[in-house]
Protein backbone atom coordinates (compact mmCIF):
# COMPACT_ATOMS: atom_id res chain seq x y z
CA UNK A 1 0.00 0.00 0.00
CA UNK A 2 1.34 3.43 -0.92
CA UNK A 3 2.38 5.52 2.06
CA UNK A 4 0.21 8.49 1.13
CA UNK A 5 -2.84 6.27 0.75
CA UNK A 6 -2.27 4.66 4.16
CA UNK A 7 -1.92 8.12 5.73
CA UNK A 8 -5.15 9.27 4.07
CA UNK A 9 -7.10 6.28 5.38
CA UNK A 10 -5.62 6.84 8.83
CA UNK A 11 -6.80 10.44 8.73
CA UNK A 12 -10.28 9.39 7.68
CA UNK A 13 -10.48 6.86 10.53
CA UNK A 14 -9.33 9.48 13.03
CA UNK A 15 -11.87 12.06 11.83
CA UNK A 16 -14.65 9.50 11.88
CA UNK A 17 -13.78 8.50 15.45
CA UNK A 18 -13.58 12.10 16.63
CA UNK A 19 -16.94 12.90 15.04
CA UNK A 20 -18.69 9.96 16.68
CA UNK A 21 -17.15 10.56 20.11
CA UNK A 22 -17.91 14.28 20.09
CA UNK A 23 -21.39 13.58 18.80
CA UNK A 24 -22.02 11.24 21.73
CA UNK A 25 -21.22 14.10 24.10
CA UNK A 26 -24.15 16.08 22.71
CA UNK A 27 -26.60 13.33 23.68
CA UNK A 28 -28.68 13.72 26.81
CA UNK A 29 -32.23 13.16 28.09
CA UNK A 30 -34.62 14.86 25.68
CA UNK A 31 -31.71 15.98 23.51
CA UNK A 32 -30.70 13.01 21.37
CA UNK A 33 -31.56 14.26 17.89
CA UNK A 34 -28.15 15.90 17.20
CA UNK A 35 -26.40 12.59 17.90
CA UNK A 36 -29.00 10.76 15.79
CA UNK A 37 -28.30 13.10 12.85
CA UNK A 38 -24.56 12.46 13.16
CA UNK A 39 -25.16 8.71 13.25
CA UNK A 40 -27.43 8.95 10.20
CA UNK A 41 -24.74 10.80 8.28
CA UNK A 42 -22.22 8.05 9.07
CA UNK A 43 -24.81 5.43 8.09
CA UNK A 44 -25.26 7.07 4.70
CA UNK A 45 -21.47 7.02 4.21
CA UNK A 46 -21.52 3.32 5.14
CA UNK A 47 -24.29 2.58 2.63
CA UNK A 48 -22.47 4.48 -0.12
CA UNK A 49 -19.11 2.85 0.50
CA UNK A 50 -20.31 -0.70 1.04
CA UNK A 51 -22.83 -0.85 -1.80
CA UNK A 52 -20.30 0.59 -4.26
CA UNK A 53 -17.60 -1.76 -3.00
CA UNK A 54 -19.65 -4.98 -2.84
CA UNK A 55 -22.04 -4.15 -5.70
CA UNK A 56 -24.96 -6.43 -4.87
CA UNK A 57 -27.67 -7.00 -7.50
CA UNK A 58 -30.17 -4.14 -7.76
CA UNK A 59 -27.61 -1.86 -6.16
CA UNK A 60 -29.85 1.20 -6.01
CA UNK A 61 -32.68 -0.81 -4.45
CA UNK A 62 -30.37 -2.21 -1.75
CA UNK A 63 -28.89 1.23 -1.08
CA UNK A 64 -32.30 2.86 -0.86
CA UNK A 65 -33.74 0.22 1.45
CA UNK A 66 -30.63 0.37 3.64
CA UNK A 67 -30.93 4.15 3.93
CA UNK A 68 -34.60 3.85 4.92
CA UNK A 69 -33.76 1.14 7.47
CA UNK A 70 -31.01 3.37 8.88
CA UNK A 71 -33.46 6.25 9.37
CA UNK A 72 -36.08 4.00 10.96
CA UNK A 73 -33.48 2.44 13.26
CA UNK A 74 -32.38 5.87 14.47
CA UNK A 75 -35.98 6.95 15.04
CA UNK A 76 -36.71 3.74 16.96
CA UNK A 77 -33.54 4.16 19.04
CA UNK A 78 -34.58 7.68 20.01
CA UNK A 79 -38.33 7.27 20.43
CA UNK A 80 -38.86 3.90 22.13
CA UNK A 81 -39.94 4.09 25.76
CA UNK A 82 -37.41 1.49 26.91
CA UNK A 83 -33.89 1.53 25.46
CA UNK A 84 -33.26 -1.86 23.85
CA UNK A 85 -32.08 -3.59 20.71
CA UNK A 86 -35.26 -5.52 19.87
CA UNK A 87 -36.69 -2.84 17.51
CA UNK A 88 -33.35 -2.62 15.71
CA UNK A 89 -33.27 -6.40 15.28
CA UNK A 90 -36.74 -6.40 13.73
CA UNK A 91 -35.76 -3.60 11.38
CA UNK A 92 -32.58 -5.42 10.32
CA UNK A 93 -34.54 -8.58 9.52
CA UNK A 94 -37.26 -6.68 7.67
CA UNK A 95 -34.74 -4.61 5.73
CA UNK A 96 -32.81 -7.71 4.67
CA UNK A 97 -35.97 -9.43 3.43
CA UNK A 98 -37.07 -6.29 1.57
CA UNK A 99 -33.64 -5.96 -0.09
CA UNK A 100 -33.66 -9.60 -1.18
CA UNK A 101 -37.19 -9.26 -2.59
CA UNK A 102 -36.09 -6.15 -4.43
CA UNK A 103 -33.31 -8.15 -6.05
CA UNK A 104 -35.71 -10.91 -7.08
CA UNK A 105 -37.94 -8.56 -9.08
CA UNK A 106 -35.63 -8.32 -12.08
CA UNK A 107 -34.57 -11.48 -13.91
CA UNK A 108 -31.05 -10.18 -14.53
CA UNK A 109 -30.56 -9.61 -10.79
CA UNK A 110 -32.35 -12.80 -9.73
CA UNK A 111 -29.51 -14.98 -11.03
CA UNK A 112 -27.00 -13.39 -8.63
CA UNK A 113 -29.17 -13.13 -5.53
CA UNK A 114 -27.92 -16.34 -3.89
CA UNK A 115 -24.29 -15.28 -4.29
CA UNK A 116 -25.00 -11.83 -2.88
CA UNK A 117 -26.99 -12.75 0.24
CA UNK A 118 -23.95 -12.23 2.47
CA UNK A 119 -23.18 -8.82 0.98
CA UNK A 120 -26.79 -7.68 1.33
CA UNK A 121 -26.93 -8.88 4.93
CA UNK A 122 -23.68 -7.09 5.81
CA UNK A 123 -24.91 -3.80 4.37
CA UNK A 124 -28.27 -3.87 6.15
CA UNK A 125 -26.93 -5.11 9.47
CA UNK A 126 -24.05 -2.63 9.27
CA UNK A 127 -26.30 0.42 9.11
CA UNK A 128 -28.47 -0.90 11.95
CA UNK A 129 -25.36 -1.58 14.05
CA UNK A 130 -24.61 2.15 14.19
CA UNK A 131 -28.03 2.67 15.74
CA UNK A 132 -26.91 0.73 18.82
CA UNK A 133 -24.83 3.77 19.75
CA UNK A 134 -28.01 5.83 20.16
CA UNK A 135 -29.53 3.10 22.33
CA UNK A 136 -26.33 2.92 24.36
CA UNK A 137 -26.38 6.69 24.94
CA UNK A 138 -29.72 6.25 26.75
CA UNK A 139 -28.29 3.77 29.27
CA UNK A 140 -26.52 4.86 32.49
CA UNK A 141 -22.77 5.05 31.82
CA UNK A 142 -23.54 4.46 28.14
CA UNK A 143 -22.10 7.74 26.88
CA UNK A 144 -18.90 7.08 28.79
CA UNK A 145 -18.76 3.58 27.30
CA UNK A 146 -19.16 5.07 23.82
CA UNK A 147 -16.31 7.48 24.54
CA UNK A 148 -13.99 4.72 25.74
CA UNK A 149 -14.83 2.15 23.08
CA UNK A 150 -14.94 4.44 20.06
CA UNK A 151 -11.80 6.28 21.15
CA UNK A 152 -10.04 2.92 21.46
CA UNK A 153 -11.39 1.87 18.04
CA UNK A 154 -10.44 5.15 16.36
CA UNK A 155 -6.94 5.09 17.82
CA UNK A 156 -6.51 1.42 16.87
CA UNK A 157 -7.59 1.99 13.26
CA UNK A 158 -5.47 5.12 12.94
CA UNK A 159 -2.33 3.57 14.44
CA UNK A 160 -2.75 0.43 12.35
CA UNK A 161 -2.91 2.44 9.14
CA UNK A 162 -0.07 4.76 10.18
CA UNK A 163 2.09 1.74 10.93
CA UNK A 164 1.28 0.31 7.50
CA UNK A 165 2.53 3.59 6.02
CA UNK A 166 6.01 3.09 7.50
CA UNK A 167 6.25 -0.63 8.34
CA UNK A 168 3.79 -2.88 6.47
CA UNK A 169 5.55 -6.00 7.78
CA UNK A 170 5.30 -8.92 8.11
CA UNK A 171 2.82 -9.14 5.26
CA UNK A 172 -0.22 -11.13 6.32
CA UNK A 173 -0.85 -12.28 2.74
CA UNK A 174 0.80 -11.46 -0.58
CA UNK A 175 -2.49 -10.13 -1.98
CA UNK A 176 -3.32 -7.96 1.07
CA UNK A 177 -1.12 -4.86 1.51
CA UNK A 178 -1.33 -4.91 5.30
CA UNK A 179 1.25 -5.82 7.93
CA UNK A 180 0.83 -7.68 11.19
CA UNK A 181 2.78 -4.95 12.99
CA UNK A 182 0.03 -2.44 12.30
CA UNK A 183 -2.76 -4.71 13.51
CA UNK A 184 -0.94 -5.55 16.76
CA UNK A 185 0.25 -1.99 17.40
CA UNK A 186 -3.22 -0.59 16.75
CA UNK A 187 -4.89 -2.97 19.20
CA UNK A 188 -2.24 -2.31 21.88
CA UNK A 189 -2.28 1.48 21.61
CA UNK A 190 -6.08 1.53 21.47
CA UNK A 191 -6.25 -0.54 24.67
CA UNK A 192 -3.71 1.70 26.40
CA UNK A 193 -5.71 4.78 25.43
CA UNK A 194 -8.90 3.30 26.87
CA UNK A 195 -7.11 2.46 30.12
CA UNK A 196 -5.89 6.06 30.39
CA UNK A 197 -9.43 7.32 29.79
CA UNK A 198 -10.72 4.97 32.48
CA UNK A 199 -8.47 6.61 35.05
CA UNK A 200 -10.21 9.96 34.49
CA UNK A 201 -13.82 8.75 34.31
CA UNK A 202 -16.08 8.34 37.30
CA UNK A 203 -17.54 5.07 38.64
CA UNK A 204 -18.32 2.45 37.47
CA UNK A 205 -15.24 2.96 35.30
CA UNK A 206 -11.78 1.94 36.43
CA UNK A 207 -8.61 1.69 34.32
CA UNK A 208 -8.98 -2.10 34.28
CA UNK A 209 -12.61 -2.09 33.17
CA UNK A 210 -11.94 0.57 30.58
CA UNK A 211 -8.96 -1.40 29.27
CA UNK A 212 -11.04 -4.57 28.92
CA UNK A 213 -13.90 -2.98 27.02
CA UNK A 214 -11.46 -0.88 25.00
CA UNK A 215 -9.48 -3.98 24.06
CA UNK A 216 -12.59 -5.71 22.73
CA UNK A 217 -13.64 -2.65 20.73
CA UNK A 218 -10.14 -2.03 19.36
CA UNK A 219 -9.57 -5.63 18.31
CA UNK A 220 -13.02 -5.79 16.73
CA UNK A 221 -12.35 -2.62 14.74
CA UNK A 222 -8.89 -3.53 13.41
CA UNK A 223 -9.88 -7.08 12.53
CA UNK A 224 -12.97 -5.83 10.70
CA UNK A 225 -10.81 -3.38 8.79
CA UNK A 226 -8.38 -6.17 7.94
CA UNK A 227 -11.21 -8.48 6.84
CA UNK A 228 -12.30 -5.89 4.29
CA UNK A 229 -8.84 -6.07 2.72
CA UNK A 230 -9.06 -9.85 2.48
CA UNK A 231 -12.55 -9.62 0.94
CA UNK A 232 -11.35 -7.16 -1.69
CA UNK A 233 -8.36 -9.41 -2.51
CA UNK A 234 -10.72 -12.37 -2.85
CA UNK A 235 -12.93 -10.48 -5.31
CA UNK A 236 -9.92 -9.54 -7.42
CA UNK A 237 -8.62 -13.13 -7.42
CA UNK A 238 -12.06 -14.30 -8.54
CA UNK A 239 -11.73 -12.10 -11.61
CA UNK A 240 -14.20 -9.41 -10.56
CA UNK A 241 -13.33 -5.83 -11.59
CA UNK A 242 -11.89 -3.60 -8.84
CA UNK A 243 -14.35 -1.53 -6.90
CA UNK A 244 -14.56 2.27 -6.86
CA UNK A 245 -11.33 3.65 -5.40
CA UNK A 246 -12.87 5.94 -2.78
CA UNK A 247 -15.48 3.39 -1.65
CA UNK A 248 -12.88 0.65 -1.35
CA UNK A 249 -10.73 2.63 1.06
CA UNK A 250 -13.59 4.08 3.11
CA UNK A 251 -15.05 0.61 3.56
CA UNK A 252 -12.53 -0.64 6.13
CA UNK A 253 -12.76 2.13 8.77
CA UNK A 254 -16.54 2.34 8.38
CA UNK A 255 -16.85 -1.41 8.84
CA UNK A 256 -14.57 -1.26 11.86
CA UNK A 257 -16.74 1.31 13.63
CA UNK A 258 -19.93 -0.51 12.57
CA UNK A 259 -18.84 -3.65 14.43
CA UNK A 260 -17.29 -1.73 17.33
CA UNK A 261 -20.70 -0.14 18.07
CA UNK A 262 -22.55 -3.36 19.08
CA UNK A 263 -19.35 -4.56 20.77
CA UNK A 264 -19.44 -1.42 22.94
CA UNK A 265 -23.09 -2.10 23.79
CA UNK A 266 -22.36 -5.71 24.72
CA UNK A 267 -19.37 -4.81 26.88
CA UNK A 268 -21.36 -2.09 28.64
CA UNK A 269 -24.07 -4.60 29.50
CA UNK A 270 -21.57 -7.22 30.71
CA UNK A 271 -19.10 -5.08 32.66
CA UNK A 272 -20.91 -1.88 33.65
Amino acid sequence: MHRQLALTIAGFAALLGVGLVLGAQTSGPGHRLPFAFIIFGVQLLFVLAWTMAMRPPALLVVAGISAVVAALADIAAVQTDVAGLAPLGYLAAGGFLAAVLGQLVRRVDRVRVTDSLGATLLIVVGVVAFGTLIVLSRIPAGTQAITVCLTASGVALTVARLTDAVLPWPRLAPQVPRGAAGVVAGAMVGTLTSALLGSYLVAPFTPTRAAVIGLVAAVTAVLSDLAVGYAEAGRLMAGEPPTMWVARHMQGPLGGFALAAPAAYAMCMLFL
